[in-house]
């Protein structure tokens, strides 16, 4: 038995069950969940408190942004500048261009990489044999668990200039004269960035919408069998209706943020932003902070445009959220 003292009643929890004795005062209704779930808000502390040392306290930091922010002086011996950080971001002459590159690869990847786990997931779904469905779910999926440095590493390797695969079948083919430098010509970056995105992330994202076809009742589709209803009908009147909900809250997370256009792909894609031939069309705001912030030493102004980035990412969640809650029926909140 295990007993918690607190306020003036006492909690007894034993393995049949849980019992709440007073003294004098009611536990209020709140509590007495809290302690009759205390199992499933053990299991949640741990989340609990890598959120707030991750993602709550180091917001501390923010007040950077408002400083000309000295390493040695530290926060509280740090000139305050207002908003001098954030109006320098906005003058800068490279601002519009980051700005349009991250809009720009956001948009691409909104267009061809969130559609693709859907259309997986239903493709998939539509396999009767199971072991072959096992087969193909397992294939699609492992890459996501391959890093983005290994995955830069063959991407290198098969677009190479030099013995690269894809060059060597052109050439074969007699489609192209010579090879094909793809990781120097701006042209060829975003195909490769969204194709890269594709490829290792569509087998895990189709998952949820695997598991969320699955919970859809069989019925519906028996009943349409007896109308006569073929089976891409009923992928657009049932299937696609059904896991409509599960869309709505992807889409939503995926609007917000459409200006996360990516770090760790783009930076190895452009060997940690040392391609000055891709810079132009590669760099994000992500990349400009890191490039800023940690290369150039200048923590305020990056930490500005960091600030930038999730006050308009706040903006877009909340705009997009109410707009589906409107529109669909369904929302995040």
């Amino acid at each position: 038995m295990i007993i918690f003292r607190g306020l003036e009643g006492l909690v007894k929890l034993t393995g049949k069950g849980y019992n709440i004795h007073m003294n004098k005062t009611v536990i209020p209704k709140r509590t007495r969940s809290f302690f009759s779930q205390w199992d499933l808000q053990a299991m949640a502390l741990p989340g609990i408190l890598l959120l707030l040392v991750f993602a709550y306290f180091p917001m501390w930091g923010l007040i950077m942004a408002f400083q000309n922010f000295d390493l040695y002086k530290g926060f509280s011996g740090s000139d305050f500048v207002g908003f001098k950080n954030f109006l320098d971001f906005f003058k800068d002459a490279s601002f519009s261009r980051i700005l349009w590159n991250t809009l720009l690869i956001s948009v691409l990847k909104l267009i061809f990489v969130f559609p693709a786990p859907i259309i997986l997931a239903i493709l998939l779904n539509e396999i009767r044999y199971k072991k072959y469905k096992s087969i193909l779910q397992t294939i699609t999926y492992l890459p996501n668990f391959i890093s983005w440095v290994i995955v830069s590493g063959m991407m290198f390797a098969i677009f190479a200039v030099d013995g690269g695969d894809i060059n060597q079948v052109l050439l074969a083919s007699d489609l192209v004269k010579e090879p094909i430098n793809f990781f120097s010509e701006p042209s060829w970056f975003l195909p490769l960035l969204v194709g890269s995105n594709m490829w290792k992330t569509m087998g895990f994202s189709a998952i949820v919408y695997l598991a969320a076809i699955a919970g859809i009742d069989p019925g519906l589709y028996e009943a349409s069998q007896i109308d006569g209803v073929d089976r891409l009908r009923q992928i657009w009147y049932i299937t696609l209706p059904s896991i409509l909900p599960v869309i709505t809250i992807f889409l939503v997370l995926t609007i917000a943020s459409i200006l996360t256009a990516g770090f760790d792909d783009i930076l190895l894609l452009t060997k940690n932003g040392t391609n000055a031939m891709l810079r132009n069309t590669s760099e994000v705001i992500d990349t400009y902070v890191y490039r800023m912030g940690i290369k150039n030493g200048r923590f305020s102004y990056a930490s500005a445009a960091g600030l930038f980035k999730s006050i308009i990412s706040v903006i877009l969640l909340w705009t997009g959220n109410r707009l589906a809650r409107k529109w669909i029926g369904s929302s995040l909140w």
